[in-house]
């Protein structure tokens, strides 16, 4: 019975970290579209879908590396840094990849800058 307990805890203490860290994301989201003056893609399940990915990595990579991409090996990209994000593409030349961080011009770009995580975790449902 103490075995069941402790899985038990340790699923909760698993949820609760990956809970923060998606909390982390999402207000990194939040605050870097506002210093850039990017916008969330109008279809927010775009937006949903990219946070929970970059919370994702950087609860099992350490860094919030960008989900929209293929890598052979997520560890040696994460070191070399450049699709962590934002990626040198965004902080260069405002290019997301992902469709995050879409500058007002993009076809794409909606008008908010803000999501909740309930929102997010809905539409990530949603999408199952």
């Amino acid at each position: 019975m103490t075995t069941a307990k402790s899985a038990s805890t340790d699923n909760r203490s698993t949820d609760n970290s990956q809970d923060k860290t998606l909390e982390l994301m999402r207000k990194f989201a939040e605050q870097y579209a506002k210093r850039t003056d990017t916008f969330f893609c109008s279809d927010l399940s775009v937006t949903a879908a990219v946070i929970k990915g970059l919370a994702k990595h950087k609860q099992e990579l350490g860094c919030p590396l960008c989900p929209c991409r293929h890598y052979e090996d997520k560890k040696a990209e994460v070191k070399k840094a450049y699709w962590n994000c934002p990626c040198v593409p965004m902080r260069e030349e405002k290019k997301c990849h992902c469709l995050l961080f879409l500058t007002p011009d993009n076809a794409f770009a909606g008008d908010t800058q803000k999501i909740t995580t309930e929102q997010i975790e809905q539409l990530c449902n949603d999408m199952k």
